[in-house]
């Protein structure tokens, strides 16, 4: 196929899987075929500082890898693909595709109506559903991971299976920690810190939350997944809450699909495991906006709750 969508995947998990449904969606939309540039969002020494890697390789996605010669994956590359953008600015037909942001760098859903060039580099979050919604099913298998990297007997499984599950995500590292937590940033890697949300609103988040799920369903049981569990047990009972400790990364991200509803936190990583959830009668909770993750105001969908 001559004409070709190139997309950069970058950041973290849940991000690179927004990159990714984006650009599917647009390439079925146009008539293009995929290409993944699994390098040039990866050389950069910021990346490899903050243990960013690509990792859509562990899912069973159909598109294939882009060769090297659709990539900028390397300094002198970067800076060529700089000039190539700013001259593509001026053509009819645009080769590149970048996330829109307005002056405070704010970003929202945009139809992409520009004519566009045989190839077409796209770059940036696009972090709403809105883009990709419409190929929803698709995206259910192209999102499903490799059976080899599953444990199958996981003991979490059955025991989400068997109860009215919830499931609480709670990132840790990435929001400004409470002051009696001992596992505090180091403050060297301060500047990784989202510096406007507190961790102590995301917990009054998920406990407003807690008590709506105990009026709305019988019985909940309440599950917590975290990247760090440590002094987690100063905010949530282990007897009311069962920690979802021992996993992989993409362990706990296969156990979301076991749950029944979500209390969804301020995570791209739990945005997509809710999303890609496929539960009867799901119920998703969010918060409000000043709990947002994402710079694109429409990053919740509208079908969930705010709380």
């Amino acid at each position: 196929m001559d004409k070709k969508i190139i997309v950069k995947a970058a950041a973290g998990l849940g991000n690179q899987m927004f990159m990714y449904a984006h650009s599917y969606a647009l390439a079925r939309k146009l008539g293009y075929q995929l290409l993944v540039d699994d390098t040039s969002g990866f050389f950069q020494k910021k990346n490899i500082t903050h243990d960013r890697t690509y990792s859509l390789n562990f899912f069973n996605i159909n598109s294939q890898i882009a060769s090297s010669e659709y990539k900028f994956d390397n300094y002198f590359l970067h800076n060529i693909k700089k000039v190539l953008k700013i001259f593509d600015h001026f053509k009819k037909k645009k080769s590149f595709l970048t996330e829109h942001e307005n002056n405070r760098k704010v970003t929202y859903f945009k139809k992409n109506n520009n004519i566009y060039s045989n190839k077409i580099y796209v770059e940036g979050y696009f972090e709403s559903e809105r883009y990709f919604v419409s190929h929803k099913k698709d995206l259910l298998n192209e999102f499903t991971i490799k059976n080899e990297l599953i444990d199958i007997n996981n003991k979490f499984i059955n025991i989400l299976k068997n109860s009215n599950s919830i499931s609480i995500h709670v990132r840790r590292n990435r929001f400004i920690e409470p002051k009696n937590f001992s596992d505090n940033p180091n403050p060297k890697k301060s500047s990784q810190l989202k510096k406007d949300i507190n961790l102590d609103d995301v917990f009054d988040y998920i406990f407003k939350s807690i008590s709506y799920f105990e009026k709305k369903i019988p019985n909940p049981k309440f599950f917590i997944w975290s990247n760090n569990f440590k002094d987690l047990d100063k905010i949530f009972d282990k007897k009311k809450f069962t920690f979802i400790e021992n996993n992989n990364t993409l362990m706990d991200f296969y156990l979301f699909k076991f749950a029944k509803h979500f209390i969804v936190c301020p995570s791209t990583y739990h945005w997509w495991g809710a999303w890609l959830n496929a539960s009867e009668n799901k119920i998703c909770v969010r918060p409000s906006n000043y709990l947002n993750p994402s710079n694109n105001i429409d990053f919740w969908p509208e079908s969930w709750i705010k709380i």
